[in-house]
């Protein structure tokens, strides 16, 4: 189960970004991690999910949540000058003329999208009501 793995450099990297952008004040807790996730990238969107839960325990990323985001395979046919969705990834095929793709332009990721975060209370700016 290679997920496991995933999961633990996907916290990894999360944490390096965090600990290099110092406008985030210390004690922000992340929420949520949103990744992108080709349906080639051998990756299984259950076990990844469920390593998560492994992977963020007793870290910075305790609690978040992984949204993730499966992308389908888009191929371009260089005979049609098209990019079309493929239903399935079992043909390479360009569904218009049905010769074989020559690219697949999309369809082998594995991204992190966007990092949510939630400041401590502390530092968050307090509304005071003046009264007179």
């Amino acid at each position: 189960m290679h997920e496991l793995s995933i999961a633990a450099s996907i916290v990894e990297a999360v944490a390096e970004s965090l600990a290099a952008r110092p406008d985030i004040p210390a004690g922000s807790r992340v929420t949520e991690v949103r990744l992108r996730l080709g349906v080639l990238s051998a990756v299984i969107e259950d076990s990844l999910q469920f390593c998560w839960g492994i992977a963020v325990d007793k870290t910075p990323l305790k609690e978040s949540k992984l949204v993730i985001q499966m992308l389908p395979v888009m191929v371009h046919c260089s005979r049609c000058n098209l990019d079309s969705e493929l239903e399935g990834a079992n043909s390479f095929r360009c569904p218009q003329c049905g010769k074989p793709a020559s690219e697949i332009r999309q369809g082998r990721e594995l991204e992190i999208e966007s990092i949510e975060i939630e400041e401590p209370e502390a530092s968050r700016p307090v509304e005071v009501e003046e009264r007179r």
